[in-house]
């Protein structure tokens, strides 16, 4: 299959361009390689991965703010559910990726602001503090109950 034939395949078969895409690395067949396809597809993924990271923190900080601002006893079982799914899943994405660890420390604030935005609109009688309140190590927030 050639270049112009497997970027043709691309719109077509993403699947079957990715078998080939495949088969042409394995082969170390560069000359028939979709170079502009491919590429763009490699920096997809890396922004997946930092979206995935994104998503999963915010999630992990506002449950651990709600389990320890918000008090409904009734739902604190759920909070923890979700504080434990959130951790296993970054705890997978760290191992997975692990040059994304540098990447949670430059978005933490961030994240860290915009999920007490997420408590404060949902919970609104809550007395939340300013700024994120506990450890910002990576070690605790994958294992620390903050609420104990």
């Amino acid at each position: 299959m050639t270049s112009i034939q497997l970027q043709q395949l691309y719109d077509r078969d993403f699947a079957q361009w990715i078998a080939a895409t495949i088969a042409h690395l394995k082969d170390q067949n560069v000359s028939a390689l979709d170079w502009e396809n491919l590429i763009e597809e490699m920096e997809g993924l890396g922004k997946s991965e930092r979206r995935e990271l994104e998503n999963r923190l915010e999630v992990l900080l506002a449950h651990i703010l709600k389990r320890c601002y918000v008090a409904i006893p009734d739902y604190y079982r759920g909070w923890q559910a979700t504080i434990q799914t959130q951790r296993n899943a970054l705890r997978r994405l760290l191992t997975q990726s692990p040059n994304l660890k540098p990447y949670l420390s430059e978005l933490f604030d961030v994240i860290a602001d915009d999920a007490l935005l997420v408590v404060r609109a949902g919970y609104p009688d809550a007395l939340l503090p300013s700024a994120w309140p506990f450890s910002r190590d990576l070690g605790a927030l994958l294992d620390t109950n903050f609420w104990q």
